[in-house]
């Protein structure tokens, strides 16, 4: 909790990214209290940082007194190359793909050993499902977070079982010699799946999306009800879609100075 034992030594910028970072999903409104307790820094000390970034418009605050995150960060996070490239290039073939399968449609990104969905689209007649753009899940469970994690360093295999495989249904794979020989067949076969692995009731398969060099640099994929779901019909639309995204990236040829490599 708040003390000023524990806030010792922290930098001011640790101290106004402790304060931005006590948001999440489901702390999206705040007090002032709430604020200082999540952010583990003093009350005198957050009302200081709270106001400093209200007034650059990092932060907003209600009538009710609560804060939220402000409308200059959502305009400084459309600059980041993942949006403004990423995202704008490959949003057409995503709505393309959501009105022919009407289910549903995610572009993620790797950040460490979590997938970071930076689109998702939702036909009316889609699957529920947990993931949200801007959300993060881990690698391990999800179809797109296969495929990064499948062309990630090797190393980062290891750093996902050092932190602990989360189980999220008992068919999340959680072993990590299992783990890695389904690695091997993502990277053998072009494609991941993962059935009912996140969510009772999901299928979910994805393919890479490469840059200009050839890197993997994200992962598109589809989410359908398991019971109808057939993997190949799943997987054929997709191939066509991530390749048209890569020739789009090759023409902008925004990797070259490697700002979408995860």
């Amino acid at each position: 909790m708040a003390g000023n034992s524990r806030d010792a030594g922290r930098s001011v910028t640790a101290r106004a990214l402790s304060v931005l970072t006590a948001f999440d999903i489901d702390h999206s409104r705040l007090t002032l209290t709430a604020i200082a307790r999540r952010a583990g820094i003093p009350l005198a000390t957050a009302h200081r940082l709270v106001r400093e970034l209200e007034h650059w418009g990092a932060l907003h605050r209600d009538s009710e007194g609560r804060y939220s995150i402000g409308l200059r960060l959502w305009e400084i996070g459309l600059l980041s190359p993942v949006n403004s490239t990423l995202r704008q290039v490959a949003l057409p073939f995503m709505q393309e793909l959501c009105a022919a399968t009407r289910d549903n449609v995610h572009l993620a990104v790797r950040d460490g050993t979590e997938a970071v969905y930076v689109e998702k689209l939702t036909a009316h007649t889609s699957v529920p499902i947990v993931s949200r753009s801007g959300g993060r899940l881990p690698l391990h469970a999800t179809s797109v977070g296969k495929v990064l994690l499948a062309h990630a360093p090797a190393s980062l295999l290891q750093e996902c079982c050092e932190h602990g495989l989360s189980r999220h249904t008992p068919y999340t794979i959680t072993e990590p010699g299992r783990l890695g020989r389904e690695l091997q067949g993502v990277r053998a076969r072009g494609f991941a799946q993962a059935t009912e692995e996140m969510s009772l009731g999901n299928c979910s398969v994805a393919v890479p999306v490469r840059d200009a060099t050839g890197s993997v640099v994200a992962a598109l994929g589809l989410v359908a009800h398991s019971v109808r779901a057939e993997v190949v019909k799943l997987v054929k639309p997709l191939l066509p879609a991530a390749e048209s995204i890569r020739q789009r990236l090759l023409e902008k040829d925004p990797a070259s100075d490697g700002m979408l490599s995860p």
